[in-house]
């Protein structure tokens, strides 16, 4: 039986994408989730083991890392795809939004790498993997996400640090995405003003980053690296 595939974040969106492609490839998988939308019964009826975590509390972090270990021998890859998007302006604190940001892009994933790379490398496949999903904001910055685009540049240097402590068994990339998919309730202005920000001037889907993830998967020599999936918008 092939080894799972763990993905954070699998409610809506890219995880949830990712989820539903790698099912239906008969490819396992592992999925966390903080809020019980309708599309976690859907994932749960296709096959994947689903366990509700909220990556801001570290017991349920640990809880979560002792069920993966008991209840699996080996991971194919880890995909970290759970976010948060929280404004500068925020009705918290600038220390309390910092440290949430950091906490679910920095801290989680250090926890989760650290804790299950043994049940990567105790994959039957040739390499295994961890993927990071970034941002395109990490090389811009951004004027209102302060605290958002330094954690997810925190987790781009961690592939870094990471695909050089776990190679040759583990293979350790970043995805980073601008804007994938709109929002519903995203206006039309503002469709067209970020479009043009691009110099595809598309809305590309999730499945850029679904195949990206494959391409990752497949891959036996990329590592330590991070895929831009941006349009060309550092050339505008």
């Amino acid at each position: 039986m092939k080894a799972p595939i763990l993905i954070t974040g699998v409610g809506k969106r890219i995880g949830y994408a990712l989820a539903r492609q790698l099912l239906a490839s008969d490819q396992p998988v592992i999925g966390t989730y903080r809020t019980e939308y309708e599309s976690i019964t859907e994932l749960r009826q296709l096959g994947a083991e689903l366990y509700p975590c909220d990556f801001y509390d570290n017991a349920q972090i640990r809880a979560l890392i002792d069920t993966i270990k008991e209840r699996y021998t080996g991971l194919r890859a880890i995909i970290h795809n759970a976010s948060d998007w929280l404004p500068d302006n925020n009705a918290l604190s600038p220390a309390s939004t910092l440290d949430r940001m950091m906490q679910i892009h920095v801290s989680t994933p250090y926890q989760i790498n650290l804790a299950l790379a043994d049940l990567l490398k105790a994959s039957s496949d040739e390499c295994s993997d961890i993927i990071h999903l970034t941002d395109y904001v990490v090389e811009k910055g951004s004027k209102k996400h302060i605290a958002y685009a330094a954690s997810k540049a925190a987790l781009s240097n961690m592939t870094l640090s990471f695909s050089a402590l776990l190679a040759p068994k583990i293979k350790v990339n970043a995805i980073a995405p601008a804007m994938i998919l709109f929002n519903p309730d995203d206006d039309a202005e503002y469709r067209s003003k970020t479009l043009k920000k691009s110099l595809m001037g598309i809305e590309p889907g999730v499945q850029e980053i679904v195949d990206t993830v494959n391409y990752l998967l497949k891959s036996r020599y990329v590592t330590g690296r991070t895929l831009h999936v941006d349009g060309g918008r550092h050339l505008k």
